[in-house]
């Protein structure tokens, strides 16, 4: 049998504005610092996060607002720096990102992703989805239309787990039949391309390029129509 594992965020769909949205969002409904501008956040928020630590591990099925409490003191910070704003304000804001993050209408499909994932299918392949994401995953996946279409959705938010750690790659290779096929699908040439190599699965690299790395394909239409699965 045949097995996709894909990436999510940047390979099958992705947040308008991504992070530095979401945090403009809330200053935006608070009527705040409305010259701050994204390049002005991003600089905040380029570390703090688990996925920029894969080496860390995590408990496993940590309840919602443990985890984004980690995020709190990240999102303070990047609140006080970018706008001046005394710790209690800023803390405040922090904690209003996770309703702008998840909100569904943020979030978006690529336009190929859907086709390409029913087309896989009826060419015999079953897809798992393995991410780094937050834990309202399955529920941004429902909202886009695609939560079925995945055998297993493996998230690092409740596994502990973030790419390119091997326990990762562990958790969805437990959940395949014995003698199964297996290719990681994903944008990101370290957790998804070499973190699939170093776990002993097949990669292919789309979207975004990086020398050296094959098979890459731009769109997942190429990917299907060149049979680069």
């Amino acid at each position: 049998m045949r097995y996709l594992i894909w990436d999510f965020d940047g390979t099958l769909g992705y947040r308008e504005g991504g992070w530095t949205g979401a945090l403009l969002d809330v200053l935006k409904v608070n009527q705040i610092a409305g010259e701050v501008t994204a390049a002005d956040i991003r600089p905040h928020i380029l570390t703090g996060f688990r996925w920029h630590d894969p080496k860390l591990t995590y408990p496993p099925a940590l309840p919602a607002d443990a985890w984004w409490n980690e995020l709190t003191g990240l999102f303070t910070a990047a609140f006080s720096a970018t706008c001046q704003l005394p710790q209690d304000q800023a803390t405040e804001l922090a904690r209003q990102v996770r309703g702008q993050y998840v909100r569904p209408d943020t979030w978006r499909l690529y336009d190929d992703s859907a086709q390409a994932l029913d087309q896989l299918a009826a060419a015999g392949c079953h897809h798992i989805l393995l991410s780094n994401h937050v834990p309202e995953l399955p529920l941004l996946l429902s909202h886009l239309g695609i939560a079925h279409r995945f055998d297993h959705i493996v998230n690092s938010a409740d596994t502990g787990f973030e790419k390119p750690h091997p326990q990762a790659y562990a958790r969805a290779l437990a959940l395949l039949p014995a003698g199964a096929d297996a290719t990681m699908i994903g944008d990101n040439p370290t957790a998804d391309y070499a973190g699939a190599k170093t776990a002993g699965l097949k990669a292919i690299l789309v979207r975004r390029f990086s020398a050296g790395l094959t098979p890459y394909f731009s769109t997942l239409d190429d990917l299907v129509r060149e049979d680069g699965y």
